[in-house]
Formats: C-alpha cells, structure tokens, sequence
C-alpha cells in the first residue's frame, strides 16, 4: 500500500448539514469522552443543504394538530410507499427536536402574538405546520448547531472529500473511509468504529437544479460502490418555483420557497393567465409533484415567459407585506433583477430533492455493520413524494438518533484491520485521471444535464428512458477515457470536477433503471406511458443494488405496518 496519513478516530460523520451536525452533538452529549470527526468537502457552516432551507420545519405543535395527522399527511403525499416506521419515527421525534433546537441549541423561530412558535402553510398538509424563521430557516439552525460543534471541541477535517468506504479485511463490517485532503491532493486513511454518512443527495445532475454545486451524490456513489442497496431511486423531487435568471447564472434554479404559494402567490403562464386551476382543484397548493408536471405542461404548450418558464405573482397580496413576510426571497429576486413584491419572477421547476437513498432502519443502522445513514443519503421515509417542511426534520431527527446510536455501539468495540488492496486501487482509480491527457469535462458535464432534464425528468416515458440508458453508458465511457493533464493535484477544481461527474454518472444510471422498472406513476415519478398510479395495496419499491460494473433492480412490497390504503389512524373527534 503507498505511505499515506492515517487518522484514527471513535465516529466519523461525513457531512456537515444537519443530520451529521445533530449526529456529532448527539454522540458527544451521550459520551464526552468519545473522539468524534466531522469530515466535509467544504468548510462546516458555510456548505451543504440544510443552510439553504427557506420555508421550515415540520412538526406537529398547534392546537388541533397531532402527530397521527402528520403522519397521515406524509404516507398519503408519499403515495403509501413510505417505510411506516421511518415515517412515525420523522413525526414523532421532530416534536422532541424542534424543542431541542429552541431550548438547547438557542435556535429562534418567529412568534405569533401569544408567544406561541408561529407555522405557516406548506403545500400537501392538512394543517399549517411549518417551523421557520422568516424565509432563512436553514442558516438559524445551521448556525446554531455549527457554534455548539466549535464550543465541544469535535475534531473537524475541513475540504476533506470521501473517496470510498473500506470495509474491515473479511469484508464483513466497515473499518475506515479513504478520504482525499482537497487542499493537498494527498489521500487520508480515516479509521473509525463508526461511520454516519450524512453527505446529502443533491441532484445536481439535472439542468435545473436547487443545491450547491459541490454536491453530486458522493455518498449514495459510495453506498453502491461498497454493495449496499439504495431503494426509491427514481424519485426525484423538482420543487416547482426554481427562480429562471436567464442563462449563464449560477442562479438559476434556486428556490423560492413554498411558502410564496401557501401564502397565497399565484403562478401565470406567458400569457400572463392563471393556470393551476386547471390542473387541481387545490390550486397553488397542491402538492409539489403535481405543480411541476402542470408548469412543465405549459412549458410543453409553449405558453411560456421570455426564459422559456412561467411566473409567480405575488404583489395582489401587497407589496409592503410582501417585502415583510419574505425579506431573504425578496432580497434573492432583487440580486437578478426581479421584483418579487411588485412585479413578476420567472421561475422553472428544479431538481431539488431525491426521495430515495441507502436502506435503513429507525436507528440509523444499514446492512453495513458500523456504517449508520440519515438525512438525503437515506430511503424510505418520504416514499413517492417530499412534503415541503419534511426535508430539514429528517436530518436533524435521524441526524440526532444517528449519534445515539453510534455512541452505544462504538462503547465496546475495537478498530477494525482493513484491506489495504482495496485502498490501493481506489488510489489508483481516482489518481488515473492525472496521468491522462486532459479533455471536455465541461461537455460531459452539459450533456449529461441535458440527459436528465430532457429524458429522465417531469415527464417519463420508456422510449426516453431507454435512450437515456445508452447516452449515460457513452458518456462514463467517455470520461474513463478523459482526464484532467499532469497538473498538480492540490486544490485541483477539474480533478474535483472529474470525480463529481464519476459519481452523478453512477447515480444518475440507478434513476434511470429504477424509473424504466416501475411502469406506473406516482408522486415524483410521472410515466406517459403507465399514467396510473397502480394497486396502492400492492404497491412497491425499487431496489438497486452493484453487482460487479452492472446495476441491478428489484421490486420489494411495501409492508403496511400500521395503516393500509383506504384506512387511517386518525380517530374524529
């Protein structure tokens, strides 16, 4: 094996958002004498999701709300593909973690005039839920659990990328990560008793896309990579309102958040005409899913703004209360030229969230023993479909529960040996494209958001789909023959680009394979071509898994552990 550093350390967190930040205090709260590291590509509290979150928190705090209710709301937008103990453990729990972020963690969410924590509207829900902080809910908690992280002492390794997952020398349990010193260009063997991966989704494989630009689905990559199995792969969420700046902007496709619609926005096509009432009778507040196809409908019928998408409308509510209850969205809109409060915003579905991720259990556990999960990287607790204000809940719930967990099972465990040959050719693997002469990371990088938008978008159908399955294959065949020039690997931004578009490639070809097996539609997942939603009672998941170089794909029923299709656990007063 070649001389690199190794670190040792009790628990690994991958990732900084809010599952790997609750993850850490967690496990530092249960044992303080526990030697925890934070690892993230960027610098903690300045990257990932959770500080991008506008619009709120879910959780069932007012009077006439109950967790039955929220859980409800979440199977039935989930079109009953959820795992029920995931979903009861997302609503329960974030009732205890929404009173740990105001009361331990100092987190201050806006107040109705009785003192009371105000929540606002958010489409798909039976009741106003949502926990926020004006429009920049993410930066209050991130913040937050930031300054607790620095005051603890938890060891950080900042700029640091995870490479691959090493499992133990009988392949039985996991010993380390391999990580890369992006400042360096040097390789880290991190070992550790306990790994949480908590890197986030983030589909930025798609033209339009909501997330940072650093991610691209490195843990679900690795996930596959080590044989473990990601379920629900072809839901990806597109949050309707991705604000459309023109092109050549980096902000084109964030978001403006849901709570512009729960408050009462309209959505106008070209022709300046109202159009959600002809697609659901909900209107703007339908949930996410159905408000993206019936935009790109319009967008499909031409009936589209000067950008090629529709617009938001939102001073019929008054411009001054406008600019008051969405200070952060107004602010947004102003630094590319549009006037929320009074004006018109072109905006465009975006790829924002993916439903699916790595199988897990209610601890956090998954078929990996010493490899726990939560948040993005995870499957099964959404189903189908995202309730907006559900996101944030489930990082810092499972994100918390994370770190529970890991602190009890690391209390009686060794460091594992692991295979030093496997580390040798993820070196090897990932070194290769320095030694290879540089080419057009940049039309890969186009074509493959083309790919997505075009063929594996809002819109399915099998013709595209299969279409998408070859272009995919040539274009990872293209970069295996691509590389970036004997340039010096610290700080190398296209060597970084390179092994982006490795792992999008990857995870891109899991969407595509899990949406060609389900010939149906539900929730996110839209087929033109199998337009109904199937048997809910004998409804099921896709489940991928790597086999060698090859995908495969499976369908496992989803089990009914507490509420069937046409029944639930509400009980009229």
């Amino acid at each position: 094996m070649p001389s690199i550093e190794t670190i040792q350390t009790d628990i690994l967190v991958l990732g900084s958002g809010g599952a790997g930040l609750f993850a850490a205090l967690h496990a530092h709260q249960a044992n303080p004498n526990l030697h925890i590291t934070i690892a993230v590509k960027g610098l903690l509290g300045k990257c990932g999701c959770t500080r991008m979150v506008q619009g709120g928190y879910n959780v069932a705090l007012a009077e006439g709300d109950s967790v039955e209710r929220h859980f409800m709301d979440t199977i039935e937008g989930g079109k009953w593909l959820s795992d029920q103990e995931l979903a009861w453990t997302l609503v329960t729990k974030s009732v205890e973690r929404i009173h740990e972020l105001e009361n331990e963690l100092g987190c201050f969410f806006d107040r109705n005039p009785d003192g009371t924590i105000h929540q606002k509207a958010f489409a798909g829900q039976t009741f106003d839920r949502t926990v926020h902080k004006g429009d920049l809910t993410g930066i209050e908690i991130i913040n937050r659990l930031a300054e607790q992280v620095w005051a603890r002492g938890i060891h950080r390794l900042e700029e640091h990328r995870a490479i691959e997952l090493i499992k133990s020398t009988d392949g039985k349990a996991i010993a380390g990560v391999l990580m890369l010193n992006m400042r360096t260009g040097q390789f880290v063997m991190v070992r550790a008793k306990a790994v949480l991966l908590g890197t986030g989704g983030g589909p930025t494989m798609y033209k339009y896309h909501t997330p940072s630009g650093d991610k691209s689905c490195d843990g679900l990559a690795m996930a596959l990579r080590a044989g473990l199995t990601l379920r629900d792969m072809e839901m990806v969420q597109f949050h309707p309102t991705g604000m459309l700046a023109g092109p050549n902007t980096r902000m084109t496709g964030t978001v403006l958040e849901e709570g512009l619609r729960g408050a009462g926005g309209y959505l106008l096509n070209g022709n300046q005409e109202r159009f959600m009432g002809n697609y659901d009778p909900r209107n703007e507040r339908a949930t996410r899913d159905i408000v993206s196809r019936s935009i790109y409908s319009e967008m499909r019928a031409g009936r589209v703004s000067p950008n090629g998408g529709v617009y938001i409308q939102m001073h019929h509510l008054g411009p001054d209360n406008v600019r008051k209850l969405f200070k952060g969205m107004v602010e947004r809109c102003a630094d590319s030229g549009f006037d929320l409060a009074g004006g018109l915003v072109e905006v465009v579905p975006t790829a924002h969230y993916m439903m699916g991720g790595v199988v897990f259990h209610a601890d956090t556990s998954t078929d990996l023993p010493g490899l726990f999960a939560a948040g993005e990287d995870t499957g099964g607790v959404h189903g189908a479909n995202r309730l907006g204000g559900n996101g944030v809940a489930n990082s810092t719930v499972f994100g918390g529960i994370a770190g529970d967990t890991m602190a009890r099972y690391v209390s009686d465990r060794e460091f594992l040996e692991f295979d030093p040959v496997m580390i040798e050719q993820s070196i090897a693997m990932h070194r290769k494209p320095l030694t290879q002469a540089q080419g057009d990371i940049e039309f890969i990088r186009d074509e493959l958001a083309d790919c997505m938008w075009d063929q594996v978008g809002i819109l399915r159908n099998r013709k595209d789909l299969e279409a998408a399955r070859e272009r995919l294959d040539r274009l990872d065949q293209m970069l295996q023959t691509m590389g970036v020039g004997d340039t010096n690997p610290a700080f190398n931004l296209t060597w970084q680009d390179w092994m982006n578009l490795r792992n999008l490639l990857l995870v891109s070809k899991t969407v595509v394979g899990a949406a060609i097996a389900r010939e149906n539609s539900r929730g996110a997942h839209y087929r033109e071509d199998y337009p109904e939603e199937g048997d809910l009672e004998t409804s099921y998941y896709t489940a991928v898994q790597m086999v060698g170089d090859q995908l495969t794909i499976d369908k496992k029923p989803v089990i009914f552990s507490m509420v069937k299709p046409g029944e639930t656990i509400l009980v009229e007063a």
